[in-house]
């Protein structure tokens, strides 16, 4: 298949990328969106890379504590990124990039030219104790919430347990005021994500969720055994509840590290003297650039995460669970990043190798956005009934 006929097809379909991470200082003079710089999204590279839509993040980090001074300060932080997405499609670039409130909008704004950005939160932290707080957020745009981050929270067990966290799992699952959460987020028409959360809370969420839920940005544990990633299990019970796992495009998740790799890493560091914060831009030519020949050596003998290893993970799970049922993520300003696909401008890389492993055009718009668009409207749909229900 010729490079025009790829060019062509990519640029034919809906691509969607569910996560994207920003920083607080995003939409401001010193990182703009609309400006190609050394973030890994941004217009410019959504334009080259034919990005149609992201899904914008509102990440905000778990903390130890969990008060009501730190649940103000998760809000506070939360809105100081609701505000730069805003600001982005708002007031700096109207004419390039418009926000997505319904899965429909996603589809007419595409097809106007301009690039289109959907708002999701990662982790619900920011909910603190008020439910009231999840129409709020909605209003501004939120279409999905991870339900927690690295480190438990009021409404569920983590995947990733922190060292303030004093057992596995707090909860045992999710916690009687999640399964408020995630009746308010159905109620409300929110997406819930089980991304990064725990294997009993995830399937919990999926027996208490009304609507489809989706893992906005995980892999196949079977492939990568990470802790981030799903497991069979929790794949079917993905695909029984009509939901969808988003594979994520993290280098770590997609291909975990050999253990010979990471000894390898440690004795070069070792080496040289790179211990207790001295960096390798630290050294003295000479000896950075050994440095770097040592670490290309390792690269040589152990090779990253490619597109290749990635779209393994697609194939994997579209085995398993159907093509109704994955689909693609970044994680990119947030640790994502293979080789082939480490910026927006090289996402038509993914959709190249899904052609060369013989995908059809239906399917690959499946994976790039229809499944996720389906899932959204099917949680449209359980609001609409919801609230139109008598009380």
């Amino acid at each position: 298949m010729n490079r025009s006929h790829k060019q062509t097809l990519h640029e034919r379909i809906l691509t969607l990328d569910s996560h994207v991470d920003i920083p607080f200082e995003f939409a401001t003079d010193s990182i703009d969106p609309g400006v190609r710089g050394p973030y890994r999204v941004d217009l410019p590279k959504m334009v080259e890379g034919g990005l149609d839509c992201a899904f914008w993040i509102v990440y905000v980090r778990q903390t130890s504590v969990r008060d009501e001074a730190a649940h103000q300060e998760a809000h506070d932080q939360a809105m100081v990124k609701f505000n730069a997405i805003h600001r982005m499609a708002e007031e700096m670039y109207p004419d390039q990039v418009a926000l997505a409130y319904r899965a429909d909008e996603v589809e007419q704004i595409s097809a106007s030219g301009r690039r289109v950005g959907v708002i999701a939160i990662e982790n619900g932290s920011v909910i603190g104790r008020d439910l009231s707080l999840i129409e709020k957020y909605h209003g501004l745009g939120a279409r999905y919430i991870t339900l927690a981050h690295g480190g438990h929270n009021d409404i569920c067990d983590s995947a990733t347990p922190r060292s303030w966290d004093t057992a596995a799992a707090e909860h045992g699952g999710v916690s009687p005021f999640g399964e408020q959460v995630i009746a308010e987020m159905n109620r409300v028409g929110i997406m819930v994500d089980v991304s990064h959360i725990s294997k009993a809370s995830m399937l919990d969420a999926v027996r208490l969720s009304k609507a489809p839920v989706i893992a906005s940005h995980s892999g196949v544990r079977a492939l990568a055994d990470h802790a981030r990633n799903l497991d069979d299990e929790q794949l079917l019970s993905l695909q029984r509840s009509g939901g969808v796992i988003q594979i994520v495009a993290f280098g770590g998740y997609v291909k975990v590290d050999a253990p010979e790799k990471r000894t390898a890493r440690q004795d070069l560091a070792e080496q040289f003297g790179l211990v207790e914060g001295v960096k390798a831009s630290d050294l003295d030519s000479l000896a950075r650039t050994a440095y770097n020949d040592g670490v290309a050596r390792i690269r040589l003998r152990w090779p990253p995460a490619q597109v290749t290893d990635f779209v393994d993970h697609i194939d994997y799970a579209v085995e398993l669970i159907g093509i109704d049922h994955v689909g693609i993520s970044s994680d990119f300003d947030g640790g994502g990043g293979i080789e082939g696909w480490q910026n927006a401008g090289e996402s038509a890389n993914i959709t190249a190798e899904l052609l060369r492993r013989g995908y059809s055009e239906s399917h690959i718009e499946k994976l790039w956005s229809g499944n996720l668009l389906r899932v959204w409207r099917a949680t449209e749909q359980v609001a609409a009934q919801s609230q139109n229900a008598p009380h």
